[in-house]
């Protein structure tokens, strides 16, 4: 491999969120000469899962006064919103559809990329391999073809789980959701955030059948309201300690806000900043209990629908038309021209079945890096350049977001940002929390120190 050259470089694997942020960052800096290299196996650069949604009611799930890409310019995406004739006497506490959001994020890739010519370069190719050497990294792509540069970072952000029911259940939007009976029964796997963008997208097609919304706990996400965040000292959190200790100090908090008159959100909202040392605090067996026994409810409040979109679900639900069952499910078959799902009610070791038009797979984002479709992620883990992290939610990462190999030792060389380093950070999947790792990450690779 040959050296990268004197001209600091940056290649950024994956053009989503993570990506188009990280770079926008680097970019920023009128004083340094950074040359960086943006790859996007799907050439759509800001979109990324989260932002390809293209109906108009799938928006974003944080108020457009929080979705700024730079943290230290909160109303750069409120101006931009201005500038495409969106109602100032609305307010930023306004959600927008993910789509124009995605928009945003390419429009904030362009200007860097305008500002600095020369200095960006964005490819649409496929990433299958990265090797580190001690000149540099090079980054393979599909078309046999390799970049060389002093740093690769990888952003490849969120991925989904492979459709459950031995490919009878199928994806939302997919080739294989062909158009169904307006009046058909259908089941939901799944009931989160993916299974309110699945019922949107029937409610778009007119589907007025009983839409069945099958999960464990049988949990719907909550609303948002325009409160608050409570202030919260730092000493006041109980870093450290187990998960019944630290769910019983969380739950008086809301308990004494309450009273006084406050909102169970503005709790939440008030420990966000602390939400990263909070989980870095505990220990693997504190972890693994919150995310097998709490994470559906912390989920829930803390990753919020918009109010007019809760209130339209709340409606459905009330009417009948969603049908909220707390169940297992344990298979599904084809049953004629429909199928027949298999579940366990919650509580109970009776399976049940039913018959319906279609099962939909809403299960989320995946959550175990060793079941990755990118060619890129299993030819690093493969190799020893990378390594799950102790709860296989993402890749491990020191806190400078550098990949830890097989070995432990972590790379000088190899970064990752975004729901990757999710083992590490955990609160890492929302812009705002992004735009801050984004930062951060650009300022340490512009203005390395001798110790990393």
């Amino acid at each position: 491999m040959s050296a990268a050259g004197g001209r600091p470089s940056v290649t950024i694997i994956g053009g989503g969120a993570s990506g188009v942020l990280l770079a926008a960052h680097l970019l920023r800096d009128p004083d340094t000469d950074i040359r960086v290299t943006l790859i996007e196996r799907r050439g759509q650069f800001g979109r990324g899962l989260a932002y390809s949604a293209s109906q108009r009611d799938h928006k974003v799930n944080v108020p457009a006064r929080g979705m700024s890409a730079f943290a230290d310019d909160p109303e750069h995406f409120w101006r931009w919103l201005q500038t495409r004739g969106y109602p100032a006497a609305r307010g930023s506490w306004v959600f927008v559809p993910r789509r124009l959001y995605g928009v945003y994020l390419e429009q904030v890739l362009t200007q860097a990329g305008q500002s600095r010519l020369g200095r960006l370069v964005v490819l649409s190719e496929e990433v299958v391999s990265v090797r580190e050497g001690k000149a540099g990294v090079e980054t393979v792509l599909a078309n046999g073809t390799s970049i060389v540069s002093h740093t690769a970072v990888l952003a490849v952000g969120h991925e989904t789980q492979p459709a459950r029911g031995r490919g009878i259940a199928v994806r939302v939007g997919s080739d294989r959701d062909t158009p169904l009976d307006p009046q058909a029964e259908v089941m939901v796997l799944g009931s989160g955030l993916s299974m309110v963008d699945a019922w949107l997208s029937l409610a778009e097609a007119d589907h007025r059948g009983q839409i069945i919304v099958v999960s464990r706990n049988g949990l719907l996400p909550k609303g948002h309201r325009d409160v608050p965040p409570i202030n919260i000292d730092a000493a006041d959190v109980p870093f450290g300690t187990n998960a019944p200790y630290f769910l019983r100090w969380f739950r008086a908090l809301v308990d004494e806000t309450e009273r006084a008159g406050g909102d169970w959100r503005s709790v939440v909202d008030g420990l966000r900043p602390y939400n990263q040392r909070i989980w870095q605090s505990w220990s693997e067996h504190t972890r693994r209990q919150f995310l097998r026994h709490l994470r559906p409810w912390w989920n829930i409040h803390r990753h919020r629908l918009p109010p007019e979109l809760h209130d339209r679900l709340a409606r459905a639900v009330d009417t009948g038309q969603v049908r909220l069952v707390a169940a297992e499910f344990v298979g599904v078959e084809r049953n004629g021209d429909g199928v027949r799902a298999g579940i366990r009610p919650r509580g109970t070791t009776e399976r049940k079945t039913i018959d319906i038009a279609r099962v939909y797979d809403c299960g989320g984002v995946s959550v175990d890096v060793l079941g990755s479709s990118n060619p890129v992620i299993r030819d690093l883990v493969a190799n020893g350049q990378a390594r799950p992290d102790p709860l296989h939610i993402g890749l491990d990462v020191d806190d400078h977001c550098a990949v830890v190999a097989s070995d432990g030792k972590a790379s000088q060389r190899l970064l990752a940002v975004g729901p990757l380093t999710r083992g590490r950070f955990f609160e890492i999947e929302a812009v705002p929390d992004i735009r801050v790792q984004c930062a951060t990450l650009a300022s340490r690779i512009l203005h390395p120190t001798p110790t990393h």
